[in-house]
């Protein structure tokens, strides 16, 4: 189809309608093929290419899923309460508040208020890193040769300034982020041994405890010591359900995690939001 003048650009682009592509959303998401749960409660369904990124406003109480498809991706994390940016993920205080360096069922994900973003109510994976954050754009260029977001080995923090920047964030709004799928263990003397992947179909799955802005880069760990940018597809999914509440056995697991859940209650009660 020609496409040298204006009608025939048009018409080419018309005809591409209903075509699809291994990774792209699904919009509207109740069209995902065997969701997860009603059809009619799915917000998001998403396949992010290895070497992509995206990101989604998501309402309190929802439920969000990534699946590593091929065992080879690798979902960098950050978070913001959706109307209030300045609290966000704070992995210091998610890994120093629960004693405990290492991701998984029952984790909560905190920001530096003491309040609660996520909560972490399924884990098939095991592999996840709360130390090493993600791949910037000097280092990718050193190991990869090009770390810039057009290239073909986009450093994560570069990805995450486009997803940040559609969300009116800017650079120095990125903290450090968490990383699902790829692992790192940490050593006797202080140093990490990258664990990787425990194949394909791991997932983990988390509840938004407020309204939260979700970025995601899909790219390699920065610690993964093959020589070539290897990044699978990641499946995303989100679906409404509630937050959770006083009484659920997470809510009571630590007097850490129930301080945390006690904060974000007493502040969403005073805003009208709970």
């Amino acid at each position: 189809m020609a496409t040298e003048t204006t009608y025939g650009a048009r018409d080419h682009a018309r005809a591409q309608e209903g075509t699809g592509a291994e990774a792209m959303p699904v919009i509207p998401a109740a069209d995902w093929p065997d969701p997860p749960c009603a059809a009619g409660h799915l917000v998001w369904a998403e396949t992010v290419a290895g070497g992509n990124y995206t990101h989604r406003v998501l309402a309190r109480g929802t439920e969000l899923r990534l699946t590593d498809l091929r065992g080879d991706a690798c979902a960098h994390l950050l978070l913001y309460v959706a109307d209030r940016p300045w609290e966000r993920l704070n992995v210091a205080d998610t890994v120093k508040v629960q004693w405990n360096a290492y991701l998984g069922e029952d984790r909560l994900l905190l920001s530096d208020q003491g309040r609660v973003l996520a909560s972490v109510i399924d884990d098939t994976s095991g592999r996840h890193d709360a130390l090493c954050g993600t791949s910037t754009l000097v280092r990718n260029t050193e190991r990869y040769g090009d770390g810039t977001p057009q290239s073909g080995s986009p450093a994560g923090r570069e990805l995450f300034k486009l997803a940040a920047a559609k969300n009116g964030l800017e650079p120095r709004d990125l903290p450090p982020s968490l990383s699902f799928f790829q692992g790192v263990a940490v050593r006797e003397d202080g140093s990490l041994d990258f664990t990787g992947s425990t194949g394909p179909g791991g997932s983990v799955t988390l509840r938004a405890e407020q309204d939260l802005t979700v970025l995601i880069a899909n790219v390699p760990h920065p610690a993964d010591p093959r020589p070539d940018y290897v990044s699978a597809p990641l499946e995303v999914l989100a679906w409404r359900a509630a937050p959770t509440a006083p009484g659920d056995p997470l809510w009571e697991a630590t007097p850490e995690g129930r301080r945390a859940f006690l904060n974000t209650a007493e502040f969403l009660a005073a805003r009208g939001l709970a």
